[in-house]
């Protein structure tokens, strides 16, 4: 008798019926090291509304200055996930999240040294974009595509949620340090919070179900065969079913992948669309919303710290409406769920300027609710009709989609700091971005169903 493996199976049988069956798959630990990793990754995220006025008030400098470091953070966020994306299928999950990790803590340590402008570019923007962006959400999409053959969109989900999770735990915090001893208490708080959980990513973040001899979570046995050769299971009549994984091309150069798959996908309508539906969202959350919500509220004589709470509730209802989010797209046409989640943010956006003031009235404890639950819910259809549509190419391409999201919020965060400054409101910004809204409502629910059927997966 041989001894069980770690998928509790007889050595020389991986992947055949036994009575002793593993009570926790590896991939649910994967996920929830990734989680964490998420969480650790996001306290920065909360940081920028709730730093700007104290920074403000000790340099002098304006709200577009800070905006533009904003802006660069956001756009490097987003160029940097495709080649992200790349670079874990070459190097591996582990390595390219632990070097995120550090770049975020780093970038964040160095911010309590400022004390000119460009100095602020370079560690909110540069530092922290290139970690932010290796850990974008394409992270998210990669572990589920790679250890899960069933449950996808719950676990992109879960995943997405672990952002909202870091915007929970840290925004408290980092606005009652921004009061008292101030600014650079809250910098380090987020240093800390990311360079925490790279000791776990080392240890349990694993690069790929083979790294400990089991199938992906839900792979049938039918499937081992290919699970031995380094390839996903097919994708039910999407267009990667039988594709190989974009991991079996470890040789290629990553850089050059991720551009070969932006060349491939950009010939196909779905593509486009999927990136002016995602572009809209980053600039009415991370951009407006995550950027500029404490400062418009400070305007209307509203404590930072209140509002730091209500955007904290943002945060929890974030968690519950994502997950919700992917347990439907797992049901449900993903394009309709785009069109409605789309929608009701736009009415959402079209109503705060109505909304704010020095006191939270009922009225906006509804509005953080209803934004809370549509702030990342776009993330797990979004990602499914990339998986359905692209097939092995799938998460790369997500990260191209997830790259038009963070140069939208890039855009939205320095055009609503340009309005601030010009108007003394940001009535403006507010109204125009509940018109994107509707846009992008339009744009989603016109994708074609039969793009799948027209994409031909090439593999790098």
């Amino acid at each position: 008798m041989t001894a069980p493996d770690l998928t509790g199976t007889p050595a020389g049988t991986k992947g055949a019926p036994s009575g002793k069956r593993r009570r926790l798959h590896p991939a649910w630990i994967v996920a929830a090291v990734a989680f964490l990793a998420l969480v650790g990754a996001a306290g920065f995220r909360a940081a920028p509304g709730v730093l700007m006025v104290p920074l403000q008030q000790e340099f002098g400098w304006s709200t577009t200055v800070l905006s533009l470091a904003v802006s660069i953070n956001l756009v490097l966020f987003g160029l940097t996930a495709p080649f992200a994306a790349a670079l874990m299928e070459r190097f591996g999950i582990r390595k390219v999240t632990s070097l995120a990790l550090c770049l975020i803590g780093l970038g964040s340590a160095l911010t309590v040294f400022v004390n000119q402008s460009w100095q602020i570019l370079l560690t909110w923007g540069v530092l922290i974009g290139l970690g932010t962006g290796s850990m974008a959400l394409v992270f998210a999409a990669t572990i589920a595509n790679t250890w899960f053959a069933k449950n996808r969109g719950l676990v992109i989900g879960i995943l997405t949620a672990g952002s909202a999770a870091g915007q929970l735990v840290f925004l408290p915090f980092i606005a009652a340090l921004a009061q008292n001893p101030g600014w650079r208490g809250a910098s380090l708080l987020i240093a800390a919070g990311a360079l925490a959980v790279v000791p776990l990513v080392l240890r349990w973040l694993r690069n790929s179900p083979a790294d400990v001899g089991v199938l992906p979570y839900g792979a049938e046995e039918p499937n081992a065969k290919a699970a031995d050769a380094g390839t996903t299971p097919p994708l039910s009549g999407g267009a990667g079913a039988g594709v190989p994984s974009p991991a079996t091309s470890d040789s290629a150069n990553a850089a050059v992948r991720a551009l070969q798959v932006l060349k491939r996908a950009s010939k196909v309508r779905t593509f486009w669309a999927l990136a002016a539906g995602f572009a809209i969202c980053g600039a009415t959350t991370n951009g407006l919303i995550g950027t500029h919500f404490i400062p418009s509220a400070h305007d209307h004589g509203m404590p930072e710290t209140t509002a730091a709470g209500l955007l904290a509730v943002v945060g929890i209802f974030d968690i519950v409406g994502t997950i919700a989010s992917g347990w439907l797209t797992d049901r449900f046409n993903p394009k309709v769920l785009l069109a409605v989640y789309y929608q009701f943010r736009g009415i959402g956006l079209l109503v705060l300027p109505l909304l704010l003031g020095s006191s939270v009235e009922p009225s906006m404890i509804i509005f953080v609710v209803v934004y809370g639950l549509d702030w990342v819910a776009t993330v797990p259809p979004t990602a499914a009709i990339c998986r359905s549509v692209f097939g092995a190419d799938g998460s790369v391409v997500f990260g191209w989609v997830f790259a038009a999201h963070q140069l939208g919020a890039a855009a939205a965060a320095l055009a609503a700091g340009f309005i601030r400054d010009a108007t003394g409101h940001y009535n403006y910004a507010w109204l125009g971005a509940a018109a994107m809204c509707t846009v992008a409502a339009v744009i989603s629910a016109t994708i074609r169903k039969d793009a799948a059927k027209k994409v031909p997966v090439a593999v790098a």
